[in-house]
């Protein structure tokens, strides 16, 4: 069960509760003594002390004083790290709801910080047998502040449920969520938000010759998925999708080109892109915005057992192209190579792809941003930004130059899957463009997708990243 946000007009009598407040607002009309405001004025005046706490047994009072920054949008992420450091005390005490009080923040801000609680709030705790030691108890969020609404809240709780769905996703070990779990996982999520969600089987995908899916899947018991979300409401505000690929590598090994020492350990997470995709296909449906939009997820596992593919296998992709496979442990390529060639037939305005793709995206700005490139985006790639930067997910765009593509000719193939060991991102990027022909931006999210250890309120393990960023970007669509 996921925290719960919604809107009261005043705080309850004897209740636990947040008071965020400015400068000014260190006064009287605060609930306490004289003598406890007086302590609080000394204590920020004289020590520069901005969290304070007071214990009336049966509830607890807790004052940050926030200032704003000088770019608003460091101000937002502020706010969310403020109340991650405010669940702990929460959960010390076993509360089970608490009030915020922050009369002077805007709609952004009171966001950001209900943002940081919720997400903080979640543990994956599926397998624990004494959950008694591990429950999360803060149940319900209120908000008093006359500057968000009903509405607003409702689409909050969405998009939080849908990025803490997302993170339970790659939180599931593979002998729990294998390809099939997946797709079975993502329809209900289609289920729940009212859009319709099409699974195709082994044989359906051996039908349309998706090569690339069907050669990681070789080395596997389990039968691969590709799995189609769709939302099309009637007052969509554009005719040709937008549609979201999410890399479903539900465990990757290696292949025959297997993993060595520590690198395998947090594989599961290599769905983290389908993770994503279905996230914010579900938030987007749920919330029901007026937008025409697509998910497409490509899964299996990789295994080197039984027939898998092998470096020097030549495969034959879903558009008949062919490519040399190099390394089978650069598997995701393959898989989203075949469902960005699907995504062609339904003429979208614009394709985005997300996945834990390389090593060398997460290398190069490690876990705090997301690695971008792409190609005929036209304005998209600048709205994208301005979304990372209001939801704390940052972009980076990396430069995508023709260049880069030299490295990936093959003597016996139309191409290689791989480059040499320089620019490895860029070159996973340039493969992939050759199975576009429309607008497209390619996420490696690598690097902030899983946590080995607790990272502000993005949590320990899945993050959910990219699923408040690519909400905040649909909504831009929307208006604009």
């Amino acid at each position: 069960m996921f925290t719960i946000l919604n809107k009261q007009n005043n705080i309850a009598e004897q209740s636990s509760s947040i008071y965020l407040i400015n400068k000014s607002e260190l006064n009287d009309k605060l609930p306490l003594s004289a003598e406890e405001l007086d302590h609080l004025i000394m204590q920020f005046t004289k020590n520069e002390k901005k969290k304070f706490s007071f214990d009336r047994l049966s509830h607890q009072i807790y004052i940050e004083l926030v200032e704003e920054k000088e770019e608003p949008n460091h101000t937002l992420e502020a706010l969310r790290k403020m109340g991650d450091s405010l669940i702990n005390c929460l959960q010390n005490r076993k509360s089970q709801e608490v009030y915020v009080f922050a009369p002077s923040l805007n709609k952004a801000q009171i966001s950001a910080f209900a943002e940081g609680m919720v997400l903080s709030n979640y543990s994956f705790v599926a397998y624990k047998t004494k959950k008694e030691k591990v429950i999360r108890f803060l149940e319900t969020i209120h908000l008093v502040n006359d500057k968000i609404s009903d509405e607003n809240v409702n689409e909050l709780n969405i998009v939080l449920e849908a990025t803490l769905m997302a993170r339970t996703l790659v939180n599931q070990p593979v002998n729990y969520l294998n390809a099939l779990g997946l797709a079975k996982e993502i329809k209900a999520m289609g289920d729940d938000a009212g859009a319709k969600v099409d699974i195709l089987n082994k044989n359906k995908i051996e039908a349309l010759k998706m090569g690339g899916l069907l050669a990681v899947n070789q080395g596997s018991i389990d039968p691969p998925t590709f799995t189609i979300f769709e939302h099309k409401p009637e007052n969509a505000v554009n005719k040709q999708p937008i549609i979201f690929v999410g890399k479903g590598v539900v465990y990757d090994t290696g292949g025959l080109n297997i993993k060595t020492g520590e690198f395998m350990n947090t594989m599961k997470c290599d769905m983290g892109g389908a993770a994503a995709a279905a996230g914010v296909a579900f938030a987007i449906a749920k919330a029901k915005l007026p937008l025409y939009i697509m998910a497409l997820i490509p899964a299996t596992d990789n295994r080197p057992g039984g027939n898998a593919y092998a470096s020097g296998d030549v495969i034959t992709m879903f558009d008949g192209q062919t490519v040399e496979v190099i390394n089978t442990d650069a598997e995701g390529r393959m898989i989203l190579a075949d469902a960005l060639s699907y995504a062609k037939k339904f003429n979208p305005s614009l394709v985005i792809d997300l996945a834990t793709l390389t090593g060398a995206a997460s290398r190069a700005i490690g876990n705090l941003g997301v690695v971008a490139m792409g190609s005929k985006y036209a304005e998209h790639m600048c709205n994208l930004k301005e979304s990372g930067e209001k939801t704390g997910e940052r972009i980076v765009e990396f430069p995508f130059w023709d260049e880069y593509a030299e490295q990936l000719k093959s003597e016996i193939a139309d191409m290689v899957h791989l480059g040499g060991a320089e620019g490895g991102a860029i070159t996973a990027g340039k493969f992939l463009e050759k199975f576009t022909d429309y607008p497209y931006i390619h996420l490696d999210i690598a690097g902030p997708a899983f946590n080995t250890k607790k990272f502000n309120y993005r949590g320990v393990g899945g993050s959910g990243v990219g699923v408040r960023l690519l909400f905040d970007f649909a909504k831009g669509l929307v208006q604009k």
